[in-house]
């Protein structure tokens, strides 16, 4: 009963189901509120990673495309007694782009990798491919610490895409035969 013995009212005539529903609804509209803006961050931050794995997959998949390119150019060179030439540009490009993208251990390997690609580009500089050419022992020994690393770049960047195989052994760049 409200104070006039009437139910539902207050001193002023207001009926309190009225105020307590006004009440529940600013409550309930402020609560949905933050559960939007929750929703929309949680949304959000999901996006971003996917576009970012996305990223890191085209950048990862484009440098390993320009090394398996170069390697297989390199040795052919060597084979065929010819002349090489590499865009060095689109290599640079490539380390910057997936390096961009990468988690730091990631970028890391990255540079890496192309420290230890350097042992068969400076072989392959050092000889004049038309007159002295590596042998294809040759090329193999020098491309084998570039393979290394290949290795622990791949897994690494398997690793930072979620993937937990592991690669064993290198794939593409210097043929076998």
């Amino acid at each position: 009963m409200g104070c006039h013995g009437r139910p539902g009212t207050s001193v002023e005539g207001v009926d309190m189901s009225v105020g307590a529903t006004l009440l529940t609804g600013v409550i309930a509209a402020l609560a949905g509120g933050i559960g939007v803006m929750a929703g929309a961050l949680v949304t959000n931050r999901g996006q971003d990673r996917h576009w970012l794995r996305s990223q890191q997959l085209a950048a990862y998949r484009d440098l390993l495309g320009h090394y398996a390119s170069y390697t297989m150019m390199l040795s052919r060179a060597q084979v065929d007694r010819r002349h090489w030439d590499y865009d060095w540009g689109a290599w640079s490009t490539a380390l910057v782009s997936a390096s961009l993208v990468a988690p730091d251990h990631v970028a890391k390997l990255i540079g890496d990798f192309d420290d230890a690609l350097r042992v068969l580009r400076d072989a392959a500089k050092a000889r004049n491919p038309e007159e002295d050419p590596l042998t294809l022992d040759e090329v193999r020994d020098a491309a084998a610490p570039g393979g290394r690393a290949q290795v622990l770049l791949v897994n690494a960047m398997r690793e930072s895409l979620g993937m937990r195989e592991h690669l064993t052994m290198p794939v593409g760049g210097v043929p076998v035969s």
